[in-house]
């Protein structure tokens, strides 16, 4: 009879046990990631189908490994300058949203117009401080993507530009962006080098001889991915 009830007090035990599991109450809720990509023509993918934007093909690779976000709100448009773009995040109305990831992309058109390094170092800046603070505050979140080199596009050579100094202007506002980024700790992608390589490429811009295709973008879309997935905690 001893052994019978321990039987019974163990059967017991594994059901109830069984129960606690199965209770939807007791299991953890999945999470789902939001995302706001913030930026110009790069961002918004002009030329380019919604799905082929490097933020949509970021979230479709992340869902892939299992991570679920939502569709990224993107707060761009072709031509911006960081000052619009600041004026565009206002006119969004998202203050007070805060997102899992944020990225930032801006200031191409910044050297496009000729406008001062200096003017773009104080713009970027205060740009990326609102990144940080739509992410709850948390750096580790944000991520910076270096600004293309637009003069080694067809489009840049049929026209005549000078693509020593585009590249060299480009390379300034980089590297003010990256310094920029450094300081305030949160983590930077470099495109550039590669695009330079690729750019020209016949498969590599879209019909308007100037903005990159889907396949540029599913390679910043790859390299966005592996800094999430490697030095994120979301």
């Amino acid at each position: 009879m001893k052994h019978l009830a321990i039987i019974l007090v163990l059967i017991s035990s594994i059901y109830l046990n069984c129960l606690e599991k199965e209770n939807p109450e007791n299991l953890m809720e999945a999470k789902t990631y939001t995302y706001l990509a913030l930026g110009d023509s790069y961002t918004i993918g002009e030329g380019v189908d919604e799905k082929g934007r490097y933020p949509n093909q970021t979230v479709e690779l992340l869902k892939a490994k299992g991570w679920d976000f939502e569709k990224p709100t993107i707060i761009a448009k072709t031509g911006w300058t960081t000052d619009e773009l600041k004026k565009g995040i206002e006119n969004a109305e998202i203050e007070g949203n805060t997102y899992d990831l944020v990225t930032l992309l801006i200031g191409v058109n910044n050297q496009y117009r000729g406008r001062p390094l200096e003017n773009y170092e104080s713009e970027f800046k205060k740009l990326l401080q609102d990144a940080i603070r739509y992410a709850n505050g948390n750096s580790n979140r944000v991520v910076v993507i270096s600004i293309p080199d637009w003069g080694v596009t067809p489009f840049a050579v049929n026209r005549g530009s000078d693509q020593a100094k585009i590249a060299k202007e480009i390379d300034g506002f980089n590297a003010a962006k990256k310094s920029i980024a450094n300081q305030l700790g949160v983590h930077y992608i470099d495109i550039t080098e590669e695009y330079r390589e690729i750019g020209a490429l016949p498969e590599m811009v879209v019909s308007d001889n100037l903005h990159p295709s889907a396949l540029v973008y599913g390679k910043w879309a790859q390299k966005l991915e592996k800094v999430i997935l490697e030095k994120m905690v979301l």
